[in-house]
């Protein structure tokens, strides 16, 4: 089993990597893993984005304050706190979010369209339980209504 995911899951970075390629912009994979996490689990703290991405605070500052000169994320000052700063995603990070997502969901559907049915719903049962055990977000529910 773990030999089987470590090898889909080469698949996975490859396919990654030649979506973000495509997108134009100069962003690292770990960059758009930063991303990522903002559009799914919405604005986050400084510390609350490190503990997502599991880098220490002054990693993730570091990352945030590259994607922020890129223009992609926005630090955001609480309205009722000005301590308290959220990292959000700028208008140019939910569009790379989603111009990668339909890039992959492309490669996706290609690679799917030679399985047979009966191994797509298998796969689709196994990597919905793999993806609620790793706590993951379903895309429905990435930033619905939240501010960015």
């Amino acid at each position: 089993m773990v030999d089987a995911l470590l090898s889909a899951s080469r698949v996975f970075v490859g396919l990654a990597a030649r979506s973000l390629g495509d997108a134009g912009e100069e962003v690292t994979l770990a960059q758009y893993r930063t991303l990522v996490v903002l559009a799914s689990l919405g604005p986050q703290t400084v510390a609350s984005l490190a503990d997502a991405l599991a880098v220490t605070p002054p990693t993730a500052t570091r990352m945030c304050d590259r994607l922020v000169a890129k223009g992609l994320v926005r630090r955001r000052h609480e309205r009722t706190d000005r301590r308290v700063v959220r990292i959000t995603l700028a208008p140019a990070g939910r569009r790379l979010v989603d111009e990668v997502t339909v890039r992959r969901r492309a490669e996706l559907a290609s690679l799917l369209a030679g399985m047979p049915g009966s191994t797509m719903t298998a796969l689709v049962d196994a990597l919905g339980s793999f993806s609620a055990a790793a706590g993951a977000v379903p895309d429905q529910d990435w930033s619905a209504g939240w501010e960015l």
